[in-house]
């Protein structure tokens, strides 16, 4: 390896609530001589992180910006509000909106979910992060509405959470930068989508579909040859199993011929003396 030659590695950022294992353990399965570092950043980070280098990919939140990035949307995830254990919210499987009307909703400045109309009343300051958002609630200072991997992420035991049925959703999707697409980063988005080992990556050129269906044309070739033998070989033991005219059985027979051993056949029976 020369000086200017430098080992491959994969940078992967992820936001709060997303947990990366299962697909890093595949890459660490496929691909054990490139090591995948881990990037924590913030929802609001994870986009900058992207287009400055900082990551090869990254999996975020959306809205991504299209016009640089490139995103596949994996999944969407519920939204909850997070309470006391003893909240009149507990009563109920699921709430609205609606329901938390009288309550003091926290808004953090980290919040990811595109509100229209958000629910309840504000608090008179926006906490900086969800972590202090979480604190406030087990304080009995208001109620936090997030994705659910938030809820569970800073899960406390004198708190819990309800879904809220009318409130926007939370997708997750993995994201890099368009112009950086390279091997590394198709390796690892095939990783995501569930491809296998030998399945070829998205920028390889697909095999000739029509070879497959020549194989089997060949194959099917392959397979009636033994079934014409087997007929032939049927009725060559058939023909087998009758004496011919030139048979030596028949010329045995004492008048040379078929037609002798047909004849005594259809003579008289001999009397037994």
């Amino acid at each position: 390896m020369t000086g200017s030659e430098v080992s491959p590695s994969f940078r992967l950022a992820y936001v709060p609530g997303v947990t990366p294992t299962k697909w890093v353990r595949i890459w660490n399965e496929r691909l054990p001589d490139v090591p995948l570092t881990l990037v924590a950043v913030s929802a609001a980070e994870a986009f900058d992180a992207l287009r400055g280098g900082d990551a090869d990919a990254g999996f975020v939140r959306l809205p991504v910006d299209r016009a640089d990035l490139s995103a596949i949307p994996l999944y969407t995830e519920t939204t909850v509000v997070v309470v006391p254990k003893d909240h009149l919210v507990t009563a109920a499987d699921e709430v609205s909106a609606e329901d938390l009307a009288d309550e003091i909703v926290l808004h953090p400045l980290d919040d990811t979910l595109d509100w229209e109309h958000r629910p309840g009343r504000p608090a008179n300051e926006r906490p900086a992060t969800t972590a202090d958002a979480v604190e406030l609630v087990a304080a009995g200072v208001g109620v936090l509405v997030v994705p659910q991997s938030l809820a569970r992420l800073h899960h406390r035991r004198d708190l819990t959470y309800r879904p809220v049925s009318d409130a926007p959703a939370s997708r997750v999707a993995l994201s890099w930068p368009q112009e950086e697409t390279t091997d590394l980063v198709e390796d690892f988005i095939g990783i995501v989508r569930g491809r296998t080992v030998n399945s070829s990556r998205g920028r390889r050129p697909d095999p000739d579909p029509a070879q497959p269906k020549a194989k089997r044309s060949e194959t099917g070739g392959a397979r009636r040859k033994p079934a014409a033998g087997k007929t032939a070989g049927k009725t060559a033991g058939k023909s087998a199993g009758k004496p011919s005219g030139r048979s030596p059985r028949g010329g045995s027979g004492g008048s040379g011929g078929s037609g002798g051993a047909r004849g005594a056949k259809r003579g008289k029976p001999r009397r037994r003396s």
